[in-house]
């Protein structure tokens, strides 16, 4: 599922004649792109259209613990908040884990 922020490659323009050099350059061209397909990042969105007029629309910000395999949320907490930017969301630990927006 492409995140919108992966644009597809420019692959090599293929010679006349079987190329071995040419062939392990597309592969690895088009290797590169899927990994990045199937690895968006941290932040995932999706929408969702109920109907005509009502959309849904979510961010996800969390990633799989390779070792335990659980979703693991990766906000920056209000200890970090001198470094954050007017907008930017974070969790307030001392207020009960709530998630807040530095004005």
């Amino acid at each position: 599922m492409s995140t919108g922020t992966t644009k597809a490659p420019t692959l090599p323009v293929a010679p006349s004649e079987y190329d071995f050099q040419y062939f392990n350059q597309l592969i690895s061209i088009l290797r590169l792109y899927f990994q990045q397909l199937d690895n968006p990042g941290l932040i995932a969105g999706s929408t969702l259209r109920i109907n005509a007029t009502e959309l849904i629309a979510a961010l996800n910000f969390s990633e799989v613990n390779p070792i335990t395999g659980a979703r693991v949320v990766s906000f920056p907490t209000q200890a970090e908040l001198a470094y954050l930017r007017v907008g930017d969301v974070y969790y307030d630990t001392s207020a009960g884990n709530v998630l807040k927006i530095k004005t």
